[in-house]
């Protein structure tokens, strides 16, 4: 991981401020005001993490499966059952436990996969 920040995470910044500009302003477009912030939900919060313990921290750290999983279930219940015990404004939805999933699925998979082209291993 380099020390600058990845242009894939600071793009998912843009696109949550986008749509928290879009919510306020009344326009809602359903599946990504609803799906798309909570699929990069967790590749953004894994790569946040990774970032701070590898260039802030000094380790040499990369999230595993089970990693991905337990944030995964780790989001699920503070959004999807915390929050909305806590505030009206979150609502439990069953498919933003899947989209979190995912989406974390899908970034494990990119990652592995641009770490295995870069390194030159073959599977």
């Amino acid at each position: 991981m380099k020390n600058k920040i990845s242009y894939w995470f600071l793009l998912g910044i843009a696109a949550w401020l986008l749509i928290i500009f879009l919510r306020k302003k009344g326009i809602i477009i359903p599946v990504i005001s609803n799906h798309l912030t909570d699929c990069i939900t967790v590749p953004m919060y894994t790569y946040l993490i990774e970032y701070l313990m590898n260039n802030i921290l000094g380790y040499h750290w990369k999230p595993d499966f089970k990693f991905i999983l337990s944030s995964t279930l780790y989001l699920s219940i503070l959004f999807e059952v915390i929050c909305p015990m806590l505030s009206e404004k979150f609502t439990v939805d069953i498919l933003d436990v899947v989209a979190y999933l995912a989406g974390g699925i899908v970034y494990y998979f990119i990652r592995a996969g641009l770490i295995r082209l870069f390194k030159g291993d073959d599977m």
